[in-house]
């Protein structure tokens, strides 16, 4: 196992959440495409890496890491940066928090983008699925959007947390995809969560996200699909 970080990414995919948590911790890594046009994700050799097929996986000097929130929380404990110290009563909370957005919020966000995959049997009831997924998604957003307006250092703070992160990609998936389904989602209607990504943007972190995976300027307040170097975002 190398002593550098090796990111397993797709351009536009969950790994780019992880970029950027490394670029804002001024680490050094390096990025292996899983080429999604070729159906790498499933193929035995990602496996190998992650085996349940998913972006990202980050190879650490102590083994593979994947999903994305304990890939987040493995860097900010092991860098002291993005989230509130074990020690600190902000924890329960950031925690609480982080695992939502990843376990609820983003599930949810999956459905809408990928009904089949969770009713590959009943094709006539994707649309009921992906209704029911949006509402959810939609109650997340009204959670969130408070919780970007309570004045934590957690979220929407001075300085990004990995929390943060999480939601500004979300943000943009529910803006660009699936590209003739986005009305249900105006990023204005959320101006706690629309302030947060706009300073985010802001940082070079994301100007380098932006130059590695093809991305337009503004690419979470005023996001556009992407036309990356390598690899496809789908």
């Amino acid at each position: 196992m190398t002593d550098l970080l090796r990111l397993h990414y797709a351009p536009d995919n969950a790994s780019l959440i992880i970029r950027l948590a490394l670029e804002e911790l001024h680490l050094p890594y390096e990025t292996i495409l899983v080429d999604r046009k070729q159906n790498a994700h499933n193929s035995a050799a990602f496996r190998a890496i992650n085996p349940a097929g998913k972006i990202p996986a980050l190879e650490t000097p102590f083994g593979v890491m994947f999903e994305t929130a304990a890939i987040l929380l493995w860097l900010a404990d092991s860098h002291k940066a993005l989230a509130p110290p074990p020690d600190s009563p902000d924890r329960p909370h950031f925690l609480k928090w982080l695992f939502y957005v990843s376990n609820t919020l983003h599930a949810n966000l999956r459905m809408t983008f990928y009904p089949s995959q969770y009713i590959p049997d009943a094709p006539e009831a994707a649309p009921a699925l992906t209704a029911g997924a949006r509402a959810n998604v939609l109650q997340g957003l009204t959670l969130m959007e408070a919780v970007a307006g309570a004045g934590h250092d957690w979220c929407n703070g001075k300085t990004p947390s990995a929390l943060d992160l999480y939601m500004a990609a979300l943000m943009r998936w529910m803006a660009l995809y699936p590209n003739d389904s986005t009305d249900w989602f105006v990023i204005s209607e959320w101006p706690n969560l629309l302030h947060m990504a706009a300073r985010l943007q802001a940082r070079a972190s994301v100007t380098a996200l932006c130059a590695a995976e093809g991305m337009s300027a503004h690419p979470f307040t005023q996001p556009k699909p992407p036309h990356p170097p390598e690899g496809s975002a789908i």
